[in-house]
């Protein structure tokens, strides 16, 4: 019997990079929407990783999705302007600590919404870690206290429900299609740009004009890493792994947060927010262990059931 083979090291490796380059979008959008906007900074943002990822696809003589694959493309690039949309507008009218805290919900919701599409649940023990995982967010996050929550709050859920089903279905739509990742994210930028840009509307060409230096530099940063490779990456792990296991790794978004906020902001943690980091790492790699072993018995299970069919026929 063959072998199973666990995930490749360097999908573990990439999706972190998504979630530090996620983590350090909090301050650099934050900073954006307070010089041009919500609608003007999420439009630039797709606009610039729309066209590196349409150079791209001519450079690389990409063919781009038909029929169902279009739909499909289309599809996920609605959820993920949806995300993009609620978590920007949210965090823009919330606090970092209540942000930080409930965009990690989304950690706990793939793996149930995953187990209700395929009607297998994950063990226990991986739903412990999980809700460990988001103990650890609180702590992290916790160290300026908490406040009554606010519109804003109920956006950055919003963004975390929306972003469980988007991971979810992104792993079940595309897994075995033929349509290149590259091709499908492009189609998902181009409705993200067009979408904002109609709702920035005569605000778009204002910003273009004012925008400083600085500000550019950050529409660099947020189109092209943690918009064009977060995607490509995104999509590309989720087809070969889980959604769950990719939804842990990347719920360690909030720890890059935290470090790029130390390192560069400047900001100020006590022992908690250490502990809290801590609980998240662990918990992260508990999890990613859990599920593993979990598929792996999986797979097992059904290789031994195949030659007792095969024997009956």
């Amino acid at each position: 019997m063959p072998r199973i083979r666990p995930a490749s090291h360097r999908v573990d490796l990439l999706l972190l990079a998504v979630a530090a380059v996620w983590g350090a979008s909090f301050v650099v959008a934050k900073d954006l929407t307070a010089e041009i906007g919500v609608p003007s900074t999420i439009a630039l943002r797709f606009l610039v990783a729309a066209g590196a990822a349409g150079l791209l696809c001519v450079v690389r003589r990409e063919r781009m999705p038909r029929g169902r694959g279009l739909v499909i493309a289309v599809m996920l690039g609605v959820s993920q302007a949806a995300i993009i949309g609620l978590e920007t507008w949210g965090v823009h009218l919330t606090s970092a600590t209540n942000a930080g805290l409930l965009i990690s919900l989304a950690l706990v919701m793939t793996p149930a919404l995953e187990g209700l599409a395929s009607r297998v649940w994950l063990p226990r023990s991986y739903f412990v870690t999980a809700v460990a995982a988001v103990v650890g967010v609180a702590l992290l996050v916790s160290e300026g206290g908490f406040r009554a929550p606010t519109a804003g709050d109920a956006l950055v859920v919003l963004a975390a429900v929306v972003r469980a089903l988007h991971v979810t279905a992104s792993a079940r739509l595309t897994r075995g299609r033929s349509d290149s990742s590259l091709s499908v994210v492009f189609v998902q930028m181009l409705v993200c740009a067009a979408a904002f840009s109609l709702l920035a509307g005569p605000a778009l060409p204002t910003a273009v004009a004012t925008l400083s230096g600085s500000g550019w530099l950050r529409v660099a940063f947020l189109g092209l890493f943690c918009s064009l490779f977060a995607f490509l990456v995104q999509l590309w792990a989720v087809r070969r792994t889980s959604a769950s296991r990719a939804s842990i790794l990347m719920g360690t978004e909030p720890i890059w947060a935290v470090v790029i906020g130390v390192a560069i902001a400047g900001e100020v943690i006590g022992a908690a927010g250490y502990a809290g980091a801590a609980l998240i790492v662990a918990a992260s790699y508990a999890g990613q262990a859990i599920e593993r072993r979990h598929r792996e018995r999986a797979a097992l299970a059904g290789g031994a059931l195949q030659p007792r069919l095969v024997a009956r026929d």
